[in-house]
């Protein structure tokens, strides 16, 4: 973790309190960012699910979550059990699209947009190396943003465990983790593995870790 920060749990003290859209009525709380503020891996999600709602924080609680936390181990950026809720993160970052769950429904686009600025702000903040979209929506909505590559010719079907060049990242989409088969899960973590043994860093010059 960046020795700078204090705690892993909203590192950039984002608005707790938040009511820019509707789905702040139905919330119980916002789930902002967790991990190392000085990651080079930022893993994006849909949005929460009751779990992470329960703990405040991404991917954990429920079986998908333990699954993804699971990949990170794997990968050496989580020094945690898979169960915890709390996950002692090194060198990744996790967040959501839409950082508030809803009961009834998923983040529309007006939601999504509403949401926007705070995910604008991990990325510009943090300055990842690479971005993990986690999940079709995901993927959509990054390649839009960070890609010059349209976004209907990208699916997360063909696109688990690849790399995609952006403007100024590299993408690398991860299926679910609930829709993750084990043999996907395998790729995706042999995948990462390789790339951390490339010079992925050299492209834009960061200081080493």
């Amino acid at each position: 973790m960046d020795a700078r920060q204090e705690t892993q749990r909203n590192p950039y003290g984002m608005d707790e309190e938040c009511t820019n859209c509707a789905r702040a009525a139905g919330r119980d709380r916002v789930v902002h960012g967790y991990g190392d503020a000085g990651a080079d891996f930022v893993f994006v999600g849909h949005t929460p699910s009751a779990a992470a709602e329960a703990a405040g924080v991404p991917f954990v609680g429920d079986e998908p979550g333990e699954r993804f936390q699971d990949i990170l181990g794997n990968l050496g950026l989580n020094n945690s059990l898979p169960t915890s809720t709390s996950p002692e993160l090194d060198n990744a970052y996790l967040c959501y699209l839409a950082r508030c769950r809803h009961l009834d429904h998923p983040p529309t686009d007006d939601e999504l947009h509403a949401c926007e600025p705070y995910l604008t702000a991990d990325i510009r903040m943090i300055n990842p190396e690479i971005i993990v979209p986690v999940g079709e929506r995901a993927l959509d909505e990054i390649a839009r943003e960070y890609t010059t590559t349209p976004a209907g010719e990208l699916s997360i079907q063909d696109h688990h465990a690849t790399s995609v060049r952006g403007r100024g990242f590299e993408l690398v989409p991860m299926k679910h983790p609930g829709r993750m088969t084990d043999a996907e899960k395998e790729q995706f973590i042999t995948y990462f593995l390789d790339l951390l043994q490339t010079d992925y860093r050299q492209t834009k010059g960061r200081r080493g870790r």
